[in-house]
């Protein structure tokens, strides 16, 4: 009569253990992906303009993030549309940050240099603040409200300047 308790325990014990198992594989290997409706993770970053950027500090301003590299031919491509997009928003209560992937500064510096960016950017070369939004392809791009929701989320390259694109950015304002 002793040992079925004990067997009925052990059992009991080693289905506990098994359910936690199972939870903590798949809580660690499960990455949250971030998309429209989400509020958007909270960073802090250094831009190369040396102003420390925020989810939270932009004033009521529309928040365009895109993370991208110099490696990346889809993210060279879109840079000139991003770029004259930032220039014809910036009156109009839009934010562009462009944060780059690349490891090697020099590389990135010549880039921005060489394709006279003017939209805010910073260096992430970690990949912490993508990997907390879900990221793993780039370009990709979130819109994220005044409110720190996510409104739009764009994976892959898209012409910024296209009607369309400046048309639903304008329809988040």
């Amino acid at each position: 009569m002793h040992s079925v308790k004990i067997d009925q325990f052990l059992k009991a014990g080693i289905g506990v253990l098994l359910a936690v198992l199972v939870f903590v594989l798949y809580t660690s290997t499960h990455e949250r992906i971030i998309d429209v409706g989400d509020s958007a993770p909270n960073f802090t970053i250094t831009a190369d303009n040396g102003r420390t950027i925020t989810t939270s500090n932009f004033g009521g301003r529309l928040l365009v993030l895109n993370f991208w590299a110099t490696w990346c031919q889809p993210c060279v491509e879109e840079v000139p549309s991003l770029d004259q997009f930032a220039k014809d928003m910036a009156g109009s209560g839009v934010v562009v940050l462009g944060v780059s992937m690349d490891a090697n500064p020099k590389v990135y510096h010549d880039f921005l240099s060489r394709n006279r960016v003017s939209f805010m950017t910073a260096r992430d070369p970690e990949a912490k603040i993508s990997a907390d939004y879900g990221t793993f392809k780039y370009p990709e791009s979130y819109i994220i409200d005044s409110k720190g929701k996510v409104v739009q989320k764009i994976i892959g390259a898209t012409n910024w300047t296209d009607g369309s694109m400046v048309n639903a950015v304008k329809s988040f304002l």
